[in-house]
């Protein structure tokens, strides 16, 4: 269904059953009564898998370790798990998925939907999970929390032939979709009132507007951040809603609410598919796509093109005999990740990772000096590596029409993420490569299924866990529409070697 979104004309003329929260919170209530398709609940189980693996890979880097101890003081308070405690300790829900979330996003490898706005949908998972295990419900109704949350977030991210809202034109966070998807998605698995959803999605579109200066210069924390706040702004107003406390309304279409005052003003037009199918199931999260490498998303095909024509480069005398390289790609890649940003730390290696894993030319020369990429290995040692330094600051961007064409086309085979490459060498010879998808996209060269999200998982996590600890949670992920209860807190894994933030700072959760 079409939902056509329109501000106000004065404070309190739009009725709520036209209001887009009133829509949203409409179908997260029906969704009780949908059906799960076999590939949406399996992708479910994937995107588990996907979560768990990434966040230990993480669990021992410094925003990690800090968004984690703030969980500590909690510990008894609540039955919610932390990716790499023992399932055993239990936590308040909401600092335990202000945690996993930090620990998913970091390593910028969890999974991506790209249309009108940008998102990473995996976002609203680690809210919903831990709300699930602390009031002890089933693994069905994560499963529809979970499907319900992707569905209204890719809708708002848009579906195609000129639907969904763009926050990043006005530089608004995209927190602001994760923490409506959040809010629709925890009413649904909880099965709340439409009432109840509705507040507590006007409540969390309120408390997450935010601005995109966490995506320029020397990118910090934030970044990694947002799904935390996300997470802790979306649970709050949950539970406010549910003793029946009013949100903000209404939250989009209001004189002094989001669209007219943070977007495209108060004559703004936008229009939000909501579903379900004709089938009577919800299948947004199969639209989402899986990353490979540990980088934005945009990068995820230009990585792979790189590790193509890196043999051919090879056979030409090396990365020494480059006069340049010009990737040629859309508007976003160019402008946000690529020399159009006209941002000089994404090509300072002294930059931190949160800024070189959101530039291209940081990514094409790692990926053609190394022969590889990886989660670790291909953000280390690289400050003084001059090689890399000198062929990163010969690559440059151009938007190409071709692929800002298909960057935004809605039809799924043909819309494109990727470019096209030339080579310049010093001898005066040249190489051409173009890949349009990752190869893991359900379009590219090895679309994922179960099988890679489990290599995936193993090369992130072989030497963080256990046989033990493996077989016990993929197992629990497996059979997870028949799990009840406590059974839920097999969802998260303990590791090895887990670190904690130095002892001695002394920050306010400390005692």
């Amino acid at each position: 269904m079409l939902h056509k979104i329109r501000v106000e004309g004065k404070s309190g003329d739009l009725d709520k059953e036209d209001q887009l929260a009133w829509a949203m919170a409409k179908l997260a209530r029906q969704a009780v009564d949908f059906k799960v398709d076999v590939d949406v609940l399996d992708m479910v189980k994937n995107r588990l898998i996907d979560n768990a693996a990434i966040a230990l890979a993480a669990a021992n880097e410094l925003p990690v370790m800090v968004a984690r101890s703030k969980a500590l003081a909690s510990e008894g308070t609540g039955l919610s798990t932390i990716y790499g405690f023992d399932i055993g300790r239990g936590f308040a829900p909401e600092k335990a998925a202000f945690a996993n979330a930090v620990a998913v996003r970091y390593l910028d490898q969890d999974d991506t939907y790209l249309a009108a706005e940008y998102s990473h949908p995996d976002d609203n998972i680690s809210p919903l999970l831990a709300i699930a295990q602390n009031k002890n419900i089933s693994g069905a109704d994560l499963i529809r929390g979970i499907v319900v949350a992707y569905e209204i977030h890719v809708a708002l991210v848009g579906t195609g032939n000129g639907t969904g809202i763009s926050l990043h034109k006005h530089k608004v966070d995209h927190m602001t979709h994760i923490a409506a998807a959040s809010a629709a998605g925890i009413g649904a698995m909880l099965a709340l009132t439409e009432d109840q959803i509705y507040n507590s999605i006007n409540f969390a579109v309120h408390n997450s507007v935010s601005s995109r200066q966490s995506r320029k210069g020397k990118i910090g924390a934030q970044k990694e951040f947002v799904p935390g706040f996300s997470a802790e702004i979306s649970m709050d107003s949950v539970n406010s809603a549910m003793y029946g406390l009013l949100g903000p309304n209404p939250i989009y279409e209001g004189v002094d609410s989001l669209i007219a005052q943070f977007l495209d003003g108060p004559n703004a037009e936008y229009i939000v598919e909501l579903g379900p199918t004709d089938s009577g199931s919800l299948r947004n999260i199969m639209k989402t796509y899986p990353k490979e490498h540990s980088f934005e998303y945009q990068g995820q095909a230009i990585i792979d093109l790189a590790l193509d024509i890196r043999p051919q480069i090879e056979s030409n005398g090396g990365i020494q005999n480059i006069e340049k390289i010009v990737l040629k790609t859309s508007h976003h890649t160019h402008n946000v990740i690529g020399t159009g940003a006209n941002d000089p730390e994404k090509s300072d290696l002294s930059s931190p990772r949160g800024t070189l894993d959101h530039s291209i030319m940081f990514a094409i020369g790692r990926a053609l000096e190394s022969g590889e990429w990886h989660h670790e290995k291909s953000y280390l040692g690289i400050t003084d590596n001059k090689p890399l330094a000198h062929l990163v600051r010969r690559i440059e961007t151009t938007l190409d029409e071709k692929w800002e064409h298909r960057y935004h086309s809605t039809d799924p085979k043909e819309q494109a993420f990727g470019g096209d490459i030339t080579v310049y060498f010093k001898d005066g010879s040249k190489i051409t490569g173009e890949k349009a998808v990752a190869n893991a996209h359900v379009y590219g060269d090895n679309p994922w299924g179960r099988n890679e999200y489990i290599k995936k998982f193993d090369s992130l996590t072989n030497d963080k866990i256990t046989s033990g600890e493996r077989t016990r949670f993929l197992e629990s992920v497996g059979r997870l529409e028949e799990l009840t209860g406590p059974e839920l807190r097999n969802l998260t894994l303990s590791m090895s070697g887990i670190k904690s933030v130095d002892s001695e700072i002394s920050g306010v959760y400390s005692n």
